[in-house]
């Protein structure tokens, strides 16, 4: 006797997604079909019916995704799976799709439009396609792509035109892959789009003739930038770099102790939006010295003792929170706590935590007060969801879960 399939799927998570996909199709559409069954079990039974959804079944499962009390996750399965039928357009359409509250619905009708080949949605998945979230990226462009194939390049870049960044970046990615010159797209004024031409911009001497004629000093630095990466020459990368006088984004009451361990740390991986001068520098200047992370713990630890606070050994920020991690430890004392960075000898602490200040002080720490406030311009990195320039306490002290 076949197993059942609340026996393939019996947690969630734990669906035997080969035994679903042999499944008799009819049993996983009436499954799917029916809301009263657990989301997590009506997921997978969608999925096993790629390429198999019986005809008899597909009003039901066009139904289910109308249907806005349903589950999210069971819906979007669906959509992938009949959303192409033309028949469903007219409600995809209506205006409040945009206004779903189900999360990633409202971007899953409009990825389903371009793929039923919806030209009036080109605008609007352009937006998506410019997204800083993966799978939102992922979704405009192969919309995108559809429309393409449905109507024709010329026909989605007539209907998106060259004004907004989106639709420059739509084209940027146009001619790439149809192995165009895109060099000019690094003199872009939209640092979302300069920063692509950077990643898919051709060869080294293509870049060395563009620094020739860059217009701008940015232009030239998103120049040296892919150049790098493409020569990984760190020679010709500082000599181009000081050729253009060392360029950097001055923050005021941003000193060097301060800005070299927070470059040298998120440059290196920090969101398209950040001036590429951040990115240069930190390839052309010496990186901090080795942090002697346990050794500031250490003589944190000691002098707290010393000063009779009888603090608790260290802990680091993604063990105190169970999750994530970051750039601190957490010591506690006395029902208040004491932040030590990872990137230099600083210390941080709210309210009656500023009791450990004199002997920290005294140890060498340096103490983070009204210097935190300062925001660390046009260098944006991400935090909890955000991508923006974040203050010098939030750096020193980053917590990500």
């Amino acid at each position: 006797m076949p197993e059942d399939i609340e026996t393939l799927i019996p947690s969630a998570g734990q669906a035997d997604t080969d035994a679903l996909r042999t499944y008799d199709a009819e049993e996983l559409a009436r499954y799917a079909a029916e809301p009263s069954h657990p989301w997590w079990r009506r997921k997978p039974c969608v999925e096993a019916l790629a390429g198999r959804v019986p005809q008899t079944w597909t009003g039901a499962l066009l139904d289910r995704v109308r249907d806005v009390e349903d589950e999210g996750e069971v819906r979007k399965a669906l959509l992938e799976l009949v959303g192409d039928r033309p028949e469903l357009l007219p409600w995809l359409r209506d205006e409040d799709r945009r206004h779903e509250k189900s999360y990633g619905m409202p971007e899953a009708f409009l990825a389903t439009r371009g793929r039923i080949g919806d030209i009036t949605a080109a605008e609007e998945l352009a937006v998506l396609a410019a997204s800083p979230w993966r799978r939102s990226e992922e979704a405009g462009e192969a919309a995108l792509d559809a429309l393409v194939e449905r109507h024709g390049l010329q026909a989605v870049l007539d209907r998106l035109g060259e004004e907004r960044p989106e639709d420059r970046l739509f084209r940027l990615r146009m001619r790439y892959r149809a192995d165009q010159d895109v060099t000019y797209a690094l003199a872009d004024p939209d640092r979302m789009v300069a920063h692509l031409a950077h990643r898919v911009v051709h060869g080294a001497d293509e870049l060395r003739d563009f620094l020739t004629r860059a217009p701008t000093t940015e232009s030239k630095l998103w120049a040296i930038l892919a150049l790098y990466e493409r020569t990984d020459d760190p020679d010709e990368t500082r000599r181009l770099y000081e050729a253009l006088g060392s360029p950097r984004v001055e923050v005021p009451g941003l000193d060097e102790e301060l800005r070299v361990p927070i470059l040298h740390e998120y440059a290196p991986w920090c969101h398209r939006l950040t001036d590429p001068r951040w990115r240069v520098e930190a390839l052309c200047t010496e990186p901090p010295a080795p942090h002697d992370v346990e050794g500031w713990l250490h003589r944190a630890t000691e002098a707290l003792t010393s000063a009779g606070l009888a603090p608790s050994a260290p802990v680091g920020c993604g063990a105190y929170h169970q999750q994530g991690d970051g750039t601190y430890h957490i010591i506690e004392f006395g029902g208040s706590e004491v932040w030590i960075s990872t990137l230099g000898p600083f210390a941080f602490a709210y309210e009656d935590g500023d009791r450990a200040r004199p002997a920290l002080e005294a140890a060498g720490f340096r103490w983070m007060d009204e210097e935190t406030a300062i925001t660390v311009t046009d260098l944006h990195v991400y935090y909890f969801g955000n991508r923006l320039p974040l203050t010098v306490d939030t750096l020193l002290f980053y917590w990500q879960d």
